[in-house]
């Protein structure tokens, strides 16, 4: 490990600043695909719960098989992004997530569907471990904190790719016509920024185990980041079916709820670094989680369509930053390969992922889809009362 210091310190300054300039464009270009991508098959989820006539609790073991994806795959994220480097890694997974977007909605059958969806979960995760790695490479380069602004362009990649999907539907094109273009574009743009991004060699020490359990400092990190991701996730998998069936509102309408989530979330994460450096991380954590859990359990208790989407709006603000702000911490945490360490954090977060969609149907199924989603407002409440592990 010593031995490769100097070397990517060497490498490091010898970038100029065009080069590195360049390279953030390209990094902040893959998080926007990333934001697009996920976005164009979000909406759909209630066409698939309808199209296999699926309960709640039947398509919230059907979102399982994605989670469980990006589960499997992610204990090996760091290992590969260590071997390979994150540049390498970084250009294989973001062009797989764009082929594999379509593949959902084609499944002939739910088994099929679920197969589709595992390996999606499990591209997006080992995209999300590695491009994070790439970013941690380019943060250095600049020399200052920049890695919200990466998940603010992430964010407005799903607003972007929610509007469109919204737009689409509205106008009456078909499901498989708008990801079938979604990852056409998609394809594209990758395609413009891989070889911009920052030469990153294997690195030392990356013959070691596949397997990372996160400890000390990693583990309170990671369990903040289990209840962040499971929040995530569950706005992504349940605001359009929560406004769609438990509010009765339109499909178009419904996509509305995940746009607005996804807005927040961009403006949360364009102003984080700012707002982290000004308050510090554990001030922002415990505020802004508080005012998710309010904002959401107030729309629940509300339950109209409009406070819905406002509701929705308050939690992609409220922790907007919580990922940023712990991927950043494990990126740079002294002493560990940062591939290995955003894996260790990213495993127990997506771990949130894995419990998340079988936990909110099942609950749906036994008290409501709106009371499914109160589980969201007790993690935001969680978030707030131990933001302190973060010092």
């Amino acid at each position: 490990m010593a031995s490769s210091l100097p070397a990517a310190r060497t490498h490091a300054e010898s970038t100029t600043p065009a080069r590195a300039g360049r390279a953030r464009l390209a990094v902040s270009t893959i998080f926007f695909v990333n934001g697009v991508v996920l976005a164009s098959w979000v909406p759909h989820i209630p066409a698939v719960k309808a199209r296999f006539a699926l309960s709640d609790g039947a398509l919230g073991f059907l979102l399982l098989a994605m989670a469980v994806g990006a589960v499997v795959a992610l204990p090996l994220s760091g290992w590969l992004v260590g071997r390979h480097g994150s540049r390498a890694m970084t250009s294989a997974c973001a062009v797989a997530l764009c082929l594999v977007l379509p593949l959902p909605l084609l499944a002939p059958s739910v088994a099929a569907a679920g197969l589709a969806l595992a390996l999606l979960g499990a591209c997006n995760a080992l995209l999300d471990v590695s491009m994070n790695a790439q970013a941690v490479e380019v943060e250095r380069r600049h020399r200052h904190a920049i890695m919200s602004s990466f998940h603010a362009l992430f964010s407005g990649g799903g607003l972007i790719g929610a509007v469109l999907a919204g737009s689409v539907m509205a106008l009456g094109a078909g499901d498989v016509s708008h990801v079938l273009g979604a990852a056409f574009v998609s394809l594209l743009a990758v395609a413009t920024s891989l070889p911009h991004l920052l030469p990153s060699p294997p690195a030392a020490g990356s013959q070691g185990p596949v397997l990372v359990r996160p400890t000390g400092p990693l583990a309170r990190l990671g369990a903040l980041a289990f209840c962040g991701l499971l929040a995530e996730g569950a706005m992504a998998d349940w605001s359009a079916v929560y406004l769609h069936d438990g509010l009765g509102s339109s499909p178009a309408t419904a996509a509305l709820g995940f746009a607005a989530f996804s807005l927040a979330m961009a403006i949360g994460r364009a102003a984080g670094d700012t707002i982290v450096a000004r308050f510090g991380p554990e001030h922002v954590l415990r505020t802004s989680a508080a005012m998710a859990a309010v904002g959401l359990t107030t729309a629940l208790l509300v339950a109209t369509p409009a406070v819905g989407i406002a509701g929705c709006g308050l939690v992609g603000l409220g922790i907007s930053n919580v990922i940023p702000i712990l991927f950043s911490a494990a990126g740079r945490m002294p002493g560990a390969q940062p591939g290995a360490a955003l894996a260790a954090v990213a495993t127990a977060g997506y771990a949130g992922f894995l419990a998340g969609p079988p936990l909110i149907g099942l609950v749906a199924d036994w008290a409501g889809i709106g009371v499914g989603l109160g589980v969201v407002s007790v993690l935001c409440g969680l978030i707030a009362l131990r933001a302190g592990a973060v010092r």
